[in-house]
C-alpha cells in the first residue's frame, strides 16, 4: 500500500486525495486536493469554470499522539453563474474555517462534556478558537424546524455573570430540548420570541409553564392570551416555604434570650421538610413548636394544606379547598401568609391549572441545572450570545458524531 494511501485512510476524509507528505517543525503537512475535477463554489456548491487560484492555505487537522497533522492545498476560484467569484469548495473543511471538519465536530463532542481549558488542552488549540467552533456548529446544526409545531413550552429565566445579566430560556415540554433564548428577563425579551413564532405557530400553543413573573405574563397577555399559563407548583410551594421561614425568624427574634427560644432551636429544616420526609428528630421538633408557639405551627400547617391541596385530581374539589385556605391564610395574621394569599388569589387559575394538566417547570427547571453547571465550569461566560450557543450545544438536541474508534469485543 502506498503511503499517501495510508495518510489518505488515516486522515478519513472520502473525497480527497493525498498528493505527498512532508515531516515539518510544526507537525505533518499533507498535501491533498478534492477528488473530483471540476471546481465547486463554496456556497452553492454549483460547477463553474476555474478563474484562478488562490495562495496555499494549512487547514489544522487532528493529531496522531503528538503529531499534529496539516492539509495544505491552493484552492481554485470559481466563475460561479449564481455568486459570482468564489474559492472553490473543499470536502474536508468549512467555508472560511481553518480547521476540518473532523476537528471541529470533535472540538463541539468534547465541549459538551468538558470545560473549554480541557478542550484546549486535549486538543492544542486557542481558547478563543473552541468558542468561535461552537458557534460555528450550532448556526449549522441547530434545527431551523425546532419552533414549529410547538404546543407546551416552559420559560424562565437563568442568571450568568455573578447574577447580574440574565436570559430567558424556552423548552419544549414534548421533545424535552431548549429550543429559544432571548438576553433579558423583561417581557420585551419574551416579546422577541413570540414575534419569532409568528401568529399562525403561537395560535398552535396551548400551554405554557413558568413562575408568576409579571414581565412573563405581561408578554403571554399580549401576543398569546390564549394560552393557559401554568404556574408551577413547586413555585407556589416555595413562597409557602419561605413565609414560614418568615415567621419562624420573625419569633425567634421575638423571643430571644427567654427560655421560649430553647423549643424553637434548630428547627428550620423540620418546618420545611414535607411531612413525608420527617425523622423521628423531625417530628419531635415540630411536636415542641406545636407546644410552645402557635404561630409558627399555623404558619407549618397552612404550608401542608395548600402543599395536600395541589395533589388533588379534581378541579372542583381543589377549588373549594384552595377558596377555604385563602380565607384561613388571609384571617390567619401572620402577614407574610397574608400577602401569600393575596398572590395565590390573584393567580388563582394558573394555579388551578396544575391540578387538571399536571404540568410543571419541572423539565425547564432541570434543564437549568444542566446550563448552571455549563456556566459553573466555564467560570462565568462575558456575553449572553456565548451562553446560548452553548447552551443549545448541550442541551438544544444537537447530535455529533466524532470520529471516534468503534469498540471492539477485546477491548
Amino acid at each position: 500500500m502506498r503511503i499517501t494511501t495510508i495518510f489518505r485512510k488515516l486522515l478519513g476524509v472520502t473525497e480527497l486525495l493525498v498528493s505527498s507528505v512532508a515531516f515539518e517543525e510544526e507537525g505533518v503537512v499533507v498535501s491533498v486536493r478534492p477528488r473530483w475535477r471540476q471546481a465547486r463554489c463554496i456556497e452553492c456548491g454549483r460547477v463553474g469554470p476555474t478563474y484562478d487560484r488562490s495562495p496555499v492555505r494549512r487547514w489544522r487537522h487532528l493529531a496522531l499522539g503528538r503529531h499534529v497533522f496539516w492539509l495544505e492545498y491552493a484552492p481554485r476560484r470559481v466563475d460561479c453563474r449564481t455568486c459570482g467569484v468564489r474559492v472553490e469548495q473543499v470536502p474536508w473543511a468549512a467555508w472560511g474555517s481553518r480547521f476540518t471538519l473532523e476537528l471541529e465536530e470533535m472540538v463541539a463532542y468534547l465541549a459538551q462534556r468538558m470545560d473549554r481549558t480541557a478542550v484546549r488542552k486535549q486538543l492544542g488549540i486557542n481558547w478563543r478558537t473552541v468558542g468561535s467552533i461552537v458557534e460555528r456548529i450550532v448556526a449549522e446544526r441547530l434545527d431551523p424546524s425546532r419552533l414549529d409545531h410547538l404546543t407546551v413550552i416552559g420559560v424562565d429565566e437563568l442568571s450568568f455573570r455573578r447574577n447580574h445579566n440574565y436570559v430567558t430560556v424556552v423548552v419544549d415540554h414534548v421533545r424535552k430540548r431548549v429550543v429559544w433564548i432571548g438576553e433579558g428577563k423583561s417581557a420585551d425579551t419574551l416579546q422577541q420570541f413570540f414575534r419569532l413564532l409568528g401568529p399562525e405557530r403561537v395560535r398552535k400553543l396551548t400551554h405554557v409553564t413558568m413562575d408568576m413573573s409579571a414581565a412573563y405574563i405581561a408578554a403571554i397577555d399580549a401576543h398569546a392570551p390564549h394560552v393557559e399559563k401554568v404556574f408551577d407548583r413547586f413555585h407556589v410551594q416555595r413562597l409557602a416555604s419561605n413565609a414560614v421561614d418568615e415567621v419562624r425568624r420573625a419569633e425567634v427574634r421575638e423571643v430571644a434570650g427567654t427560655e421560649a427560644a430553647t423549643a424553637l432551636k434548630k428547627t428550620r429544616w423540620a418546618l420545611l421538610r414535607s411531612a413525608w420526609n420527617l425523622d423521628t428528630r423531625d417530628e419531635q421538633k415540630l411536636a415542641d413548636v406545636q407546644a410552645t408557639n402557635r404561630h409558627i405551627y399555623r404558619a407549618y400547617l397552612l404550608k401542608e394544606m395548600l402543599a395536600q391541596i395541589l395533589e388533588y385530581r379534581q378541579r372542583g374539589r381543589a377549588e373549594r379547598h384552595l377558596d377555604g385556605w385563602l380565607c384561613w391564610a388571609t384571617r390567619s395574621r401572620l402577614k407574610p401568609f397574608v400577602k401569600l394569599a393575596g398572590t395565590i388569589r390573584k393567580f388563582k387559575d394558573g394555579v388551578l391549572a396544575y391540578v387538571k394538566t399536571r404540568l410543571t417547570n419541572g423539565l425547564t427547571e432541570g434543564l437549568n441545572n444542566k446550563t448552571r453547571l455549563i456556566t459553573r465550569r466555564a467560570y462565568g461566560f462575558h456575553s449572553a450570545h456565548a451562553l446560548a450557543a452553548m447552551i443549545h450545544l448541550c442541551c438544544g438536541g444537537i447530535m455529533l458524531a466524532p470520529p471516534l474508534p468503534e469498540p471492539t469485543s477485546s477491548a
